[in-house]
């Protein structure tokens, strides 16, 4: 029960720091999800770092890591709003936004995770 509530915990205080940076950083005149991206890659970095130094001399105990990599970077980033916000370029037809925003969050996030991973080294 002890690891549900501390994925619960960390996935709030993700979902919500999410949620501010989307309101912050989407932008609604030309529709380019600028939060959702900074979101999930922030989050990608984030969950090299953490699941890197967790492996690291185990630097990081298993309740820590379901706080802060479960918990958190999984509320923090998210896949079907950027799934939702592709549909919406496929929709309007543009593209040029989707060819970039999904290969640019892809190469992106994975490079991300393992800059995350070295820095933890």
């Amino acid at each position: 029960m002890k690891q549900l509530v501390l994925v619960f915990i960390g996935g709030g205080f993700g979902s919500v720091l999410r949620y501010g940076i989307g309101k912050w950083l989407n932008n609604t005149e030309n529709g380019i999800p600028y939060g959702t991206f900074a979101a999930n890659i922030l989050g990608s970095l984030l969950i090299g770092l953490i699941l890197g130094f967790a492996a690291k001399n185990d630097t990081l105990t298993s309740n820590q890591t379901l706080l802060l990599a479960t918990g958190f970077c999984g509320g923090f980033t998210t896949f079907s709003t950027f799934a939702y916000e592709n549909h919406v370029f496929l929709k309007t037809g543009d593209f040029t936004s989707f060819a970039f925003y999904t290969i640019a969050s892809f190469i992106i996030g994975f490079l991300a995770v393992f800059l995350g991973l070295y820095l933890s080294k």
